[in-house]
């Protein structure tokens, strides 16, 4: 399966890149976000981002295909990052590849035991790229 296209804001690549530079480029998790910062087809503003992609420190409803499961999740740095409050680590296999992602497109998670679950993101419930509020 092709990777659906992705937009990030300047400001998360700005960020995203230095928080790389500070880790150990050997780890799978940082490997994995660099590709995705690699494969970004738009970069806007924070200012500019659509209110249906998935940026830093936003709140997303996806759901598992095959199980039909919900997952609320909030995407964040690794240091926010608490499993049993939904903050999900950018350097986590699903963190980076919800990063921006629109409603509508597909995932493919790695799980625990060697299975793929597939995500499709249903809503970006807040995005606080830029305080949250998007003019229509």
């Amino acid at each position: 399966m092709t990777a659906p296209s992705i937009t990030l804001t300047r400001l998360d690549v700005q960020r995203l890149e230095r928080l790389i530079d500070s880790l150990d480029d050997t780890l799978p998790g940082v490997i994995a976000l660099q590709t995705e910062l690699d494969r970004a087809d738009t970069l806007v503003g924070h200012d500019e981002v659509p209110a249906d992609v998935v940026t830093m420190n936003s709140r997303v409803h996806c759901r598992e295909e095959i199980s039909g499961k919900d997952y609320h999740l909030t995407l964040v740095y690794p240091k926010e990052a608490n499993a049993d409050e939904g903050k999900i680590s950018i350097l986590a296999p699903v963190g980076s590849a919800l990063l921006g992602m629109k409603v509508g497109q597909h995932i493919d998670w790695p799980a625990p035991g060697g299975k793929t679950l597939k995500l499709t993101l249903l809503e970006v419930e807040s995005q606080p790229a830029n305080g949250g509020a998007f003019p229509e």
